[in-house]
């Protein structure tokens, strides 16, 4: 082994994998504890917050985060008095407990280079938790963590343990001590649950020539007696158990002491009995978010360039070429889609990191608020995931401190006096449907419209329908809150989510009932990288339209234009169809062709038409974006570059839909009909168009 793999590097390396999984612990210590403040009597509940701790306070130990370690060793104290029964859930403590989360949150941030720890407030934290539980005085933050803290653990699931012995045989991994794990610590933890023997199995010691002081060759027999549980003792092992020999067994007769032959049967024996853990392969590894988004960037340079030997590969006539370039095109296909999958989450997470937000408000504003989900196992990709936190938290503190109402309030509408919010997605195409809803008070439109053409938005006199006035309160510094507050009505919110979900090319719409509460649905794409699209041409330009939209493909005659007197519809499958001719809408004088083609789309209003000169086929394409001096034209959500070098916009046709119907369109070249917006996207369109 070189150096480097013992340097401070490797050191800081394991660092930062503690930090990343403590992170990841204290979301699921949260996500416990809000659900152990609905039921204060679910055992497994409160197993899960103390398995949290216990894990985070091991692994702190192991890794050199002392203070941390100390910190959490007291609330798991408190939640160890809670699983034996001796103290009971109380909402005091699951709040602490909370407050104690983001401390630890703050410790972790100050010890990667970010923040300060305030040491006062830990030790207050510790004081109030040694008053609500009335455990010994509070071991100082600053003070060191003693490698076996005294506490008697028990069973999980019932109150009343009983004394049991257990034979437990433990080898380390090769790398244990690599690690950073030290063995002989895990031993102690172990003498803490109750009166253990030990015998040491020295049989895999190498001669003395062949031994690496890096490594273990170390094993353990053991014979542990004590009121606790198979689940307390694997707890001890939790940050080993991947790397190491694990067996467990409660005897059936009291022995006193361990028998050799028994011992033997038991290492023989121990991996084909039930309950045994046996060291494998991992199923998952953990890889930094930037390699996989390398590893996507990677994949979409390879799309253009299969895109381009495609293409050269069908101009010549050459056999061996065009099977080549064929076989590439599958494997970048196959690669494409393994890529793709891999950065697809669950939303779950994102949805339960709500919960906090929810009960920390609800504290608040003194309102009694529930948050339910439903489609938590929705995926998304990670890049779309990681933008959607910002809007949803708008959406959720405008519902709480806008829409529910206070529970005397609710109480008087005939309402429960618990309110709900409700975070739902679904899939629809190549999009995920997320929506916000609540049962509150609704939109007032009136009181919205009026609130408008105070400030200007809108003439008095002007007619709007339900849903053009419910997008007023998408406008930069639009409020109806008379009053600032803490929470809300400084006018910034609703502009900051339309934001947001034009930048990840989606769409919001609202809708609202009086008194019985208000939906706010985003259309998000599943990914922002690669997707398959049909590629069409007019004049000398190209386009692209998503594949998941795009429905068939008719031919558009002048006899089809003449017998439509005029009127920009066909008839498809005996269907009446609008279209929009693209060489119109964004005024390129270029030739109309003998015969156009309809590109049948299905977008939110309907299905629509968009007539081109040709649909070239099918294509996978890397979306690239257009910069910020284009980022107001919304009816093109990105570009790609073709495979001969040139460049094609991507269309959404939803927003080209929905800008000829806000604006009267009448496509026809009277006049300049046109809104700015597409008179933008002239400027994208090559100069040869």
């Amino acid at each position: 082994m070189t150096d480097r793999d013992n340097g401070p590097g490797m050191i800081d390396k394991y660092k930062e994998a503690f930090q990343e999984e403590a992170r990841e612990l204290l979301s699921e210590l949260e996500s416990a504890l809000l659900e152990l403040d609905r039921k204060h009597d679910d055992v497994e509940v409160l197993s899960r917050a103390f398995r949290a701790l216990h894990t985070i306070k091991g692994s702190g130990a192991m890794f050199g985060f002392d203070d941390i370690a100390a910190f959490v060793h007291n609330l798991e104290n408190a939640f160890d008095l809670l699983r034996t029964g001796k103290l009971a859930v109380t909402a005091p403590l699951i709040n602490l407990t909370l407050a104690a989360s983001d401390q630890i949150k703050t410790m972790l941030d100050a010890a990667a280079g970010s923040g300060v720890v305030d040491p006062l407030r830990s030790q207050e934290i510790l004081t109030e938790l040694h008053q609500l539980t009335g455990m010994g005085e509070a071991r100082n933050v600053l003070g060191s963590l003693s490698p076996h803290p005294s506490r008697k653990a028990s069973s999980a699931n019932t109150v009343h343990a009983q004394a049991h012995d257990w034979r437990i045989h433990f080898r380390p991994g090769p790398d244990t001590l690599l690690n950073g794990t030290n063995p002989i610590l895990l031993l102690r933890e172990l003498q803490d649950l109750g009166t253990l023997k030990i015998r040491v199995d020295c049989s895999a010691i190498p001669p003395l020539g062949e031994i690496d002081a890096e490594k273990c060759y170390l094993a353990w027999d053991l014979l542990l007696t004590g009121e606790t549980n198979a689940e307390s003792i694997r707890d001890v092992f939790v940050f080993v158990e991947g790397d190491c020999e694990l067996f467990i067994e409660q005897v059936p007769e009291v022995e006193a002491e361990i028998q050799a032959r028994g011992v033997s049967r038991a290492r023989a024996e121990g991996a084909n009995r039930p309950g045994a853990l046996v060291a494998a392969g991992a199923s998952s590894i953990r890889v930094s978010a930037d390699r996989l988004d390398q590893l996507v960037n990677l994949v979409g340079e390879l799309v253009t360039v299969q895109a381009r030997l495609g293409e050269i590969a069908g101009r010549r006539e050459d056999a061996d070429i065009l099977q080549i370039s064929e076989s590439i095109d599958r494997l970048t296909a196959a690669l494409r889609e393994n890529s793709m999958s891999i950065r697809m989450l669950p939303l779950r997470g994102t949805f339960d990191r709500f919960r906090r937000l929810v009960h920390d408000l609800g504290r608040e504003l003194h309102k009694k608020v529930e948050l339910t989900t439903e489609g938590a196992d929705t995926e998304l990709d990670k890049t779309v995931i990681d933008q959607l936190n910002e809007p949803l938290v708008h959406l959720i503190r405008n519902s709480m401190d806008h829409a529910i109402e206070s529970p005397e309030a609710r109480r008087a509408a005939g309402k429960s006096e618990v309110g709900t919010i409700h975070l739902s997605a679904r899939h629809s195409g190549a999009h995920v449907l997320i929506r916000v809803s609540d049962d509150g008070r609704g939109l007032d439109a009136e009181k919205v419209r009026a609130r408008a053409v105070e400030r200007g938005l809108v003439p008095s006199g002007a007619r709007l329908s339900e849903a053009e006035i419910f997008s007023l309160i998408l406008e930069p510094g639009f409020s109806t809150a008379r009053e600032v507050t803490e929470v809300s009505g400084r006018g910034v919110g609703m502009d900051v989510v339309r934001r947001s979900v034009d930048v990840l090319r989606g769409t919001l719409d609202i809708a609202s009932q009086p008194g019985a509460g208000l939906t706010v649905t985003l259309r998000l794409p599943l990914t922002l990288a690669i997707i398959d699209v049909l590629l069409v041409r007019v004049g000398d330009a190209h386009f692209v339209l998503p594949l998941v939209n795009s429905l068939e493909c008719v031919e558009l005659t002048p006899k089809d234009a003449l017998e439509a007197n005029g009127k920009h519809v066909a008839i498809v499958r005996g269907e009446l169809i609008p279209y929009i001719r693209l060489s119109e809408y964004f005024q390129m004088n270029t030739p109309r062709p003998e015969r156009e083609q309809i590109m049948v789309v299905e977008t939110e209003l309907g299905r629509y038409g968009f007539v081109v000169d040709r649909v070239l086929g099918d294509h996978q394409t890397v979306i690239k974006n257009l910069g910020r001096l284009y980022r107001n034209v919304q009816v093109v959500s990105g570009a790609t570059i073709l495979g001969n070098g040139t460049v094609a916009l991507i269309l959404d046709p939803h927003r080209v839909v929905q800008s000829v119907l806000q604006n009267g369109v009448s496509h026809r070249r009277a006049g300049n009909p046109y809104p700015q917006q597409q008179q933008q996207t002239q400027e994208l369109i090559p100069k040869g168009a």
